[in-house]
C-alpha cells in the first residue's frame, strides 16, 4: 500500500464522518413512524421511578440497559478516538458496542487498531461487523472468524446495503445470490451472526427469505433517520442530486412490525432515527430486544467519552421516565401483550 493510496482510504473515512454530521445526510421527507406508535400515561403508576429494570440479556449478555451503540466508523486515526471514545461509554453505561466495517481492516492490517478497543471496554457485548457483498467477492468463514478474533468480539453482523453500494462510486452491485451464500456461511461460523441493514430498512421479503438461515438476530435499520444513500451522494459530488431516489426504504417502525410477524421468534434490533428514549420505548413495544443509537453520538464521539455517556445517560433515563410513566415495571413487560400487566400495573413499590 502506496503512502498516497493509504491518505486516500483514510480521507475517505472521514469524509464519510464528516458528511454524516451534515443535515443533509437525513431522510428529508421519510420519518421513521415511530412518532405515530401510541404510548400509554399512567397518573398513577404505583411504582417508583428508580424500580423499573432497564436490564435485559442480548446475544448471551446482560445489558444494564436494551442499548446498542450503532455502527458507525474505523480505519482512520480520526475513527480510532471515535470507537475509543464509544467503547469506554459503552463500558460504563453496561450496554453493548457495534464496530464499523472492518473489510478496511482485513485488507489492510495496519489499521486494526482502530477498530481494536477491548481492553478499554472488557465487559461489554462487542459485534464486529462486515459487508454482506464481500461474501460474493471471496470472502468466507476465514474472513469472518479472522474479523471477530482481531477485535475480541462476541458476534459478527453482516450488513446488507444495496442501496448504498449502488450509488457509490465503485460499489459492490453484484447481489445475485447472496441468501443461499449466507446459508452456506452461517453453519460453519463459531458465533452468533446479526443480518443488518445499514438505514433503508429490511422488507419482510428479505426477513421471510432469512429467517430460518440461523442467523441470530436481525437489526432493521429501518428509514427515517441516516440515509447512506444521500451520505454516498455528499461524499462523491457534495450535495444529494438524487433526492428522490436517496428517500427509498422501509421505515423503521414499518420494517419491526413486518419483521416480528414475518419472523415471531427472531431477536431484533431496532435502529434507524432512534433520537430519543421515547423513540426506543416505543420500538422496544414493538417487539425489538434491543435499540441501536449511531448518528446522534457521532459529535459526541469525537469529542470526549464522557460527551457520549452523558448523551446516553439521558437517553437511558429518557426510556426509564417513558416506562414508569406507561406502567411497565420492566423491559420484558413491553413484550408481554402490548401492554403492562394487571398484576404490575397494580403492585404498590
Amino acid at each position: 500500500m502506496t503512502p498516497t493510496a493509504d491518505s486516500e482510504i483514510a480521507a475517505r473515512k472521514l469524509r464519510h464522518v464528516e458528511a454524516c454530521l451534515l443535515p443533509a445526510s437525513q431522510y428529508a421527507g421519510v420519518t421513521t413512524g415511530l412518532e405515530t406508535v401510541p404510548w400509554p400515561y399512567r397518573a398513577l403508576p404505583e411504582r417508583n421511578l428508580s424500580e423499573v429494570d432497564l436490564r435485559t440479556t442480548f446475544l448471551g449478555h446482560t445489558l444494564k440497559a436494551p442499548v446498542l451503540i450503532g455502527a458507525m466508523t474505523g480505519g482512520a486515526e480520526r475513527a480510532r478516538r471515535i470507537n475509543a471514545h464509544l467503547a469506554q461509554a459503552a463500558q460504563k453505561l453496561g450496554i453493548g458496542l457495534m464496530l464499523g466495517s472492518q473489510r478496511v481492516m482485513l485488507e489492510r492490517p495496519d489499521t486494526a487498531p482502530t477498530f481494536q478497543v477491548r481492553e478499554l471496554a472488557p465487559d461489554i457485548l462487542l459485534i464486529g461487523n462486515l459487508g454482506g457483498a464481500q461474501f460474493l467477492l471471496g470472502y468466507g468463514a476465514k474472513e469472518a472468524i479472522r474479523a471477530v478474533r482481531a477485535v475480541g468480539a462476541d458476534a459478527l453482523a453482516i450488513h446488507v446495503n444495496p442501496l448504498q453500494e449502488a450509488l457509490q462510486r465503485g460499489g459492490d452491485t453484484h447481489w445475485a445470490g447472496l441468501t443461499a451464500r449466507l446459508a452456506e456461511l452461517l453453519p460453519d461460523l463459531p458465533f452468533p451472526v446479526v443480518l443488518k441493514e445499514v438505514g433503508h430498512g429490511l422488507d419482510a421479503r428479505t426477513v421471510a427469505a432469512v429467517a430460518d438461515l440461523g442467523f441470530a438476530a436481525l437489526d432493521v435499520a429501518g428509514a427515517g433517520g441516516t440515509s447512506w444513500a444521500r451520505v454516498e451522494q455528499l461524499v462523491e459530488h457534495g450535495a444529494v442530486i438524487s433526492p428522490d431516489l436517496c428517500e427509498v426504504g422501509v421505515p423503521t417502525a414499518q420494517a419491526l412490525k413486518d419483521a416480528r410477524a414475518t419472523a415471531p421468534h427472531m431477536p431484533l434490533i431496532a435502529s434507524g432515527g432512534i433520537r430519543s428514549g421515547l423513540d426506543a420505548a416505543r420500538a422496544l413495544s414493538l417487539g425489538a430486544q434491543v435499540v441501536a443509537v449511531a448518528r446522534p453520538l457521532l459529535a459526541p464521539a469525537l469529542d470526549s467519552a464522557e460527551a457520549v455517556e452523558d448523551w446516553l445517560a439521558n437517553f437511558i433515563q429518557e426510556l426509564r421516565v417513558a416506562l414508569f410513566v406507561g406502567g411497565y415495571p420492566d423491559v420484558s413487560a413491553l413484550w408481554a401483550g402490548g401492554g403492562p400487566s394487571r398484576a404490575s400495573s397494580t403492585e404498590s413499590g
